[in-house]
């Protein structure tokens, strides 16, 4: 993950905030890449999570690098604000209310372990973790520590998140990964 700085925060704040505005009115056009800082050009993982009054509104991300980073913040803004399932399509009146957080990821790297115990003792709080199986796929951002910090009861949300029994763990198609993130909102710049 490429240590960003807060200039280049500023503007992918700059371009969640203005992916949405704009989707409001229909145009969904990325950010010219060519005007940009070459880390933002660079391919690079995002997370993009919508609060208001504190409360999660929408979170949508990419946890593989894929595309450069400024457009997968653009894009992944615009899936928090209208698609996330959990949710209904932001609504213009609620746009003020909303505090944007945008998350870079480093590239996940497998974390391997014998069981659920011994994956028990090599989870720690701040690793954002992937769950991955045959039947489910699921993610938690580091910042779900702060809601979930027992590492069972992390586990399990994240196979629940998946669709997959809390057990899950002991079976060997399971594989888990972990990632950091660099979290920021205009607050901390």
């Amino acid at each position: 993950m490429v240590k960003l700085s807060k200039e280049e925060k500023r503007l992918l704040l700059d371009i969640a905030h203005s992916a949405i505005s704009r989707a409001f009115r229909g145009d969904f056009t990325p950010p010219d890449l060519e005007s940009l800082p070459l880390n933002l050009r660079r391919k690079g993982a995002s997370f993009v999570t919508l609060k208001k009054n504190g409360k999660l509104r929408g979170c949508i991300g990419s946890v593989v690098a894929h595309r450069p980073l400024a457009e997968d913040v653009h894009f992944n803004a615009i899936a928090a604000a209208f698609k996330d399932p959990r949710f209904p399509p932001l609504h213009p009146d609620e746009w003020p209310h909303v505090k944007v957080e945008v998350s870079v990821l480093s590239d996940p790297k497998p974390l391997p372990y014998d069981d659920m115990e011994d994956l028990l003792r090599k989870i720690k709080p701040g690793m954002g973790l992937i769950l991955r199986h045959p039947l489910g796929t699921a993610t938690f951002l580091p910042e779900v520590w702060e809601n979930l910090p027992d590492p069972y009861i992390f586990l399990s949300e994240l196979a629940r998140k998946a669709n997959l029994p809390p057990d899950v763990y002991n079976d060997p198609r399971t594989e888990v990964f972990y990632y950091t993130t660099e979290s920021f909102t205009y607050d901390d710049l």
